[in-house]
């Protein structure tokens, strides 16, 4: 029989798990550095998170949110010693289809179901361009940093929802919830 777990130590998973992925990424340098040896900080990174978060898929994402999520996780790893794991990310249509009926069943309207799951021909997730990330820190993390990479919260009650954006789009407005219409943007200044 095991122990149950106390909230003492389970204060302690989280700070373990961080370390012992750092050091993991640390170990995978010097073979990181063979497969790709000017982007070893990079590939280690990338395969240490992989081994932290070993549900998440890349899959189905945009070349562009990919490759910015990617590049902003291994900053925000090796500048700042954050995990940000990717919880969802590219969802076909029928699968944001059941999430959204199932939310309309458990709230009773299709208004009450869009604060918190869009149709599918609305989603950013099947256009490849949403990702729902973990833990709250590297959430934290990438809504101060995200920006730099064209990655945007985009909604107040969703702390793990981000958006690509390119750089020439400007940043996307931001949102109480996802069934909030958007305003539209102000024009950009001529210069």
């Amino acid at each position: 029989m095991t122990e149950p777990t106390t909230p003492r130590a389970a204060g302690y998973r989280e700070p373990v798990l961080r370390v012992a992925t750092f050091v993991l990424a640390v170990l995978l340098l010097p073979v990181a550095a063979l497969r790709a040896p000017r982007r070893a900080r990079h590939v280690a990174c990338q395969w240490a998170l992989g081994l932290r978060f070993p549900g998440e898929t890349l899959a189905g994402l945009s070349p562009e949110t990919r490759a910015a999520f990617t590049r902003a996780r291994t900053v925000g790893f090796w500048r700042d010693g954050q995990l940000i794991g990717l919880t969802s990310g590219h969802r076909d249509s029928g699968e944001q289809l059941r999430l959204y009926a199932a939310e309309v069943r458990r709230t009773g309207s299709d208004e009450a179901a869009r604060r918190r799951v869009l149709p599918p021909e609305e989603s950013a997730h099947v256009r490849g361009t949403a990702l729902d990330v973990r833990p709250r820190e590297g959430a934290r993390w990438l809504e101060q940093h995200g920006a730099q990479y064209g990655l945007h919260r985009t909604y107040d009650n969703e702390w793990w929802h981000f958006e690509y954006f390119p750089a020439d789009a400007g940043p996307p407005p931001r949102r109480a919830h996802p069934g909030t219409v958007a305003s539209p943007r102000p024009a950009r200044a001529a210069r």
